[in-house]
């Protein structure tokens, strides 16, 4: 029997790596004979760097700063081939880097995207993966071509401050200062959501309330960036409003649009195929897939079903070990995954669940086990 176990991160609590180990245990305290493959897998979002580099590569450490602009070392992630690199934009302009009282998307900036975005074109990069989820911001990536030398001055030609708040005040671009090896790099958008920049599905509507921004701040945040991209589209001429996909991570996919010729790819299936994903499938016997909390925007296309989908289409069931589920068991069967079976084994306060995650994860790893080897034993006549 060949098992690929293929989890996403679980969020505040296990890493994809951590939590495919985690079942990996499980399966063998089972007793289960079975091969196990172990690919963890992220969607753009958090882990996105750890799961590819969990194929090979290595980290570069650099000083950047958080989403308030204070400074800490951040990582961006260099492949095997030596000329791809990967940002996960939430290490450097992350929520997870502010406490909730600092939530503020007036005023915070990827311009420490920016910065590793820069190192990794220094370090001799030729391709740069930027995974989009986990974002504090909704600035249209503004402080990020900053960062990179794109001037953004106001009537009276000084740069305009960091965050969308300052958005309504640009006046000019003065792409000048934008280092042109940026022309020649292939920017890859790793991103699983369609939203567009702006309007009742855009970037500052949906994204802009999981970022800490009232009624009132959702209306400054939408005006700053239609104003923002239409004076993008008259300097540039390349109109980003509309484009599907644009809304992610505060429009920072329209940013990278706009600026760097940057093009949206599926988060979940990039890090499948650079992981050898369909190469396993072709004679595997089941997936085991995860993440922390399992809800209608897995079905969305989050990493779990991306996974599914493929493996379905192979003719493999998969099975998912999640931290809770908050979504119609129907649908999720429709979208390709055979059982999702949450871990915590009662009722249980967050924190708690959180702290032991390791081992409920294993534990439930552990009973599905046991479930495979009756399932053998029934399939063999025993």
């Amino acid at each position: 029997m060949k098992i690929l176990i293929a989890p996403g991160a679980f969020k505040h609590s296990l890493s994809a790596t951590a939590a495919a180990d985690a079942i990996a245990r499980g399966l063998q305290r089972s007793c289960l004979d079975a091969e196990q493959v172990l690919l963890p897998i992220a969607d753009g979002g958090n882990g996105t760097l750890d799961a590819f580099l969990a194929g090979g590569g290595e980290q570069v450490s650099v000083p950047t700063v958080d989403p308030l602009g204070r400074p800490l070392r951040a990582a961006f992630g260099l492949l095997t081939d030596g000329e791809t690199a990967v940002i996960e934009m939430a290490l450097a302009s992350g929520l997870e880097l502010l406490r909730p009282g600092e939530l503020n998307p007036l005023v915070t900036t990827t311009y420490g995207t920016g910065l590793l975005m820069q190192a990794a074109l220094k370090a001799g990069a030729k391709r740069v993966i930027v995974g989009m989820g986990g974002s504090a911001t909704v600035d249209g990536g503004a402080g990020c071509l900053q960062a990179l030398g794109v001037r953004l001055l106001d009537a009276y030609g000084q740069d305009i401050p960091r965050g969308g708040n300052a958005l309504s005040n640009l006046y000019t671009i003065d792409t000048a200062g934008l280092d042109p090896r940026w022309r020649e790099i292939d920017v890859i958008i790793a991103s699983d959501v369609d939203n567009p920049t702006v309007g009742e599905r855009g970037a500052a509507a949906v994204f802009g309330p999981q970022k800490g921004a009232g009624p009132h701040e959702v209306r400054i945040l939408e005006g700053g960036l239609r104003h923002f991209f239409t004076k993008v589209r008259d300097r540039l001429g390349v109109d980003v409003l509309e484009v599907p996909g644009g809304g992610a991570a505060g429009a920072f996919s329209a940013g990278l649009m706009a600026f760097l010729g940057g093009r949206i790819e599926s988060g979940i299936d990039l890090i499948l195929q650079q992981r050898g994903f369909d190469r396993h499938l072709r004679d595997a016997d089941l997936v085991i897939t995860g993440e922390g909390r399992m809800d209608e925007q897995t079905i969305g296309g989050k990493g779990p079903i991306g996974v599914a989908r493929r493996a379905r289409e192979a003719g493999v069931p998969t099975v998912a070990l999640v931290g809770s589920l908050n979504a119609d068991d129907t649908l999720l069967h429709k979208a390709g995954l055979q059982a999702v079976l949450p871990i915590v084994t009662g009722p249980m306060a967050l924190d708690e669940a959180l702290r032991r995650a390791p081992e409920l994860l294993e534990r439930a790893a552990q009973r599905l086990g046991y479930v495979l080897l009756i399932t053998r034993g029934v399939s063999s006549g025993k």
